[in-house]
């Protein structure tokens, strides 16, 4: 039976804001392309494609949703979570003292 190998998977890594303003800077140069900035970088092409469309919709060239319109959705989100808890702890509190006071 023929032994298959997998590529470990890449641990992930967070990078400045300025780290990756200054890739996208190199992209927009045009010197080399995403996939060899990519790999002189030692990054996935995915994630500077990403930081590159990310640049131009903060830059109004293209649709979509800025880095700070997605860091309030976020923020919104976990927000919204917290308050659905605290919700469902209040009913669960609401039940419980309900069911004593009989």
């Amino acid at each position: 039976m023929r032994q298959r190998f997998f590529k470990k998977p890449r641990p992930r890594r967070s990078f400045t804001p300025e780290f990756k303003a200054e890739i996208v800077e190199l992209c927009r140069r045009g010197d080399r392309s995403v996939g060899q900035i990519a790999k002189d970088f030692d990054l996935t092409e995915t994630a500077v494609g990403l930081w590159v469309s990310q640049a131009e919709v903060d830059a109004g060239e293209r649709d979509g949703l800025t880095s700070s319109e997605r860091e309030e959705l976020a923020e919104l989100r976990r927000e919204n979570r917290r308050l659905r808890e605290d919700v469902e702890v209040l009913k669960r509190a609401t039940a419980f003292f309900a069911k004593e006071t009989r």
